[in-house]
């Protein structure tokens, strides 16, 4: 065993009496030691409950034959982080994860690990470091937040960011929005829509990393307790048969999460996890390879905020099996693939049932025939910028309208809720990329304002930062390179017109290559934002957000 490096023989005898102060018996040291990833914490709604889970997943580890240790990772709430300086410092954290979670399983030689996160950047973080220890590893999620329910509307964290529009603009008052505000998040869990944590959840659960169930289960139901038992099982399994991550995440394997992707319609971080995971386990996911995907993979999802569905309605529809079960109908799954089950992909969906069709459409009568996230390419967007087509708006597929060009999220969002931004406008934030943010804030304030106004269909956005999993119309953001490195989106002027044709996967700044030639000699680098502290070394070192915005050492 692997921990036998840290617990075998006379030389050992100092490392036993460590973990003698700590109360282990021989007993517990003779047998497999299993990380076990805590990132419980008091600040993020869906972690908020995860020492429960984790206290299951310990039990599952013992009933297996294991002695399961914890440690802790740390998280960032996007939701309470967004709008604010906060947020530079929630994709950063991603990094911090996978760097943590590798210092201590290789430090204390542990031979296997179960990773417990719920939340946006913890979950990508984890897989990161899943991916480069290369050990029997298992994720188990915490789970989704139920959806709220307003009158006879169900709700969700994104109608309370399109609220704030709604009351600057005089549509809705104070008191309905503190109405709103108590029922919108009803219980623990991550948010209940296709936003970015439950995104990678079943992105988790696709790649095989995740048991059936890890990315619907709600947060409060037993199931998901039960689940996490299991999933201390299966570590255990792994440990015994040799499993390792990266005999999991294979490139066929991420061939199947981008599949899943378009037919989940999911947050367009994908675009930035996935790629980022990816590297990680030693693969490349071409951004163009996404488009070829996309052209061949129906969308059979519309879940919050792209339609009036949640993830408990996927779960009680079958779950991320039954979607899988219904891609294979079309030849779109590699099911022969191995997964944390210890069985292959075809074994996990054999009994998969799609038990509502409204909810989630068949292969035969899907919402479209092409995926829910484009990727576009033009002069404007050279190495390419993501958009979520499901939850854009068909008049909105293609649009053509004069730049509105603002240095940075505050900027936009104060022009927005002032009124200046009109119909058929396209709105250009830019230097909130990876290094000029520095941290790609996630802009739903500034979205969610626009459709709280009304202008989720005449309006236009386009960034090199990114947006939340709660956003919905034609928001385009991940613009590579982006403005701090002297991309084009540097040169955009006011009243510059912008086209674009998401079903062409194409986005076109209209002024001449003379002109573009012009603007970029005139062209000097801004001073850095943060000069100081994690953010200005994360600055130095982070690549474009066309390669996941990881690190470059």
């Amino acid at each position: 065993m692997r921990s036998d490096r840290t617990k075998k023989g006379i030389e050992r005898a100092p490392h036993r009496s460590l973990f003698r102060a700590m109360g282990y018996t021989d007993e517990e040291l003779e047998r497999p030691i299993i990380g076990v990833v805590n990132s419980k914490n008091e600040i993020i709604p869906g972690h908020i409950h995860l020492q429960q889970i984790v206290d299951a997943v310990k039990a599952g580890i013992r009933m297996a034959g294991g002695t399961p240790m914890e440690f802790p990772a740390i998280g960032v709430c996007d939701g309470i982080a967004m709008g604010h300086e906060g947020m530079k410092y929630s994709l950063v954290t991603r990094e911090l994860i996978a760097d943590s979670i590798e210092c201590v399983a290789t430090a204390h030689a542990f031979d296997g690990l179960v990773m417990i996160p719920n939340c946006d950047k913890i979950v990508p973080g984890m897989l990161m470091a899943a991916g480069r220890l290369d050990l029997p590893t298992v994720v188990v999620s915490g789970g989704p937040m139920l959806a709220g329910r307003h009158g006879d509307k169900r709700i969700s964290l994104t109608d309370m960011f399109e609220a704030v529009g709604s009351v600057a603009v005089g549509k809705m008052d104070e008191e309905e929005l503190a109405a709103m505000e108590a029922v919108a998040c009803p219980s623990c869990g991550s948010c209940s829509g296709m936003f970015t944590a439950n995104s990678m959840n079943c992105m988790t659960e696709v790649l095989g990393m995740g048991l059936p169930g890890n990315g619907t289960v709600p947060a409060v139901f037993s199931a998901r307790i039960a689940l996490a038992k299991h999933a201390g099982m299966a570590v255990m399994e792994m440990v015994e048969k040799g499993i390792t991550a990266r005999q999991i995440m294979s490139g066929k394997a991420f061939e199947n999460a981008l599949a899943a992707d378009m037919a989940l319609g999911c947050s367009t971080n994908t675009m930035l996890h996935l790629p980022a995971i990816a590297k990680e386990a030693g693969i490349t996911i071409d951004l163009k390879k996404i488009n070829e995907i996309s052209e061949r993979t129906p969308n059979l999802l519309k879940l919050a905020p792209a339609g009036n569905n949640f993830i408990e309605d996927l779960d009680a529809a079958g779950g991320i099996q039954a979607m899988l079960a219904e891609l294979d109908k079309l030849g779109l799954v590699h099911t022969d693939l191995p997964t944390v089950t210890g069985k292959t992909v075809a074994e996990n969906i054999a009994r998969a049932k799609n038990r509502n069709p409204q909810v989630l459409r068949t292969a035969e009568n899907p919402y479209s025939k092409t995926g829910g996230i484009a990727v576009l390419f033009g002069n404007l967007a050279p190495s390419g910028c993501v958009v979520k087509r499901s939850a854009v708006a068909p008049e909105m597929m293609k649009h053509s309208g004069p730049a509105r060009v603002f240095e940075g999220e505050d900027a936009a969002f104060a022009a927005i809720q002032a009124g200046k931004i009109v119909s058929g406008d396209v709105v250009v934030i830019r230097y909130e990329g990876p290094r000029g943010g520095p941290g790609m804030r996630e802009m739903l304030a500034v979205t969610a304002s626009l459709a709280g106004q009304g202008l989720g269909k005449e309006v236009a956005l386009i960034t090199d930062g990114r947006f939340s999993g709660a956003t919905r119309g034609a928001s385009i953001g991940h613009c590579s390179p982006e403005a701090a490195v002297g991309g084009p989106i540097a040169l955009v002027r006011e009243g510059d017109r912008i086209s674009i044709d998401i079903d062409a996967y194409s986005i076109t700044l209209e002024v001449s290559e003379e002109e573009l030639a012009r603007r970029r000699a005139a062209w000097t680098a801004p001073e850095p934002k943060v000069t100081k502290g994690y953010l200005a070394r994360y600055a130095k070192l982070v690549t474009s957000a066309d390669s996941g915005a990881v690190l470059s050492v």
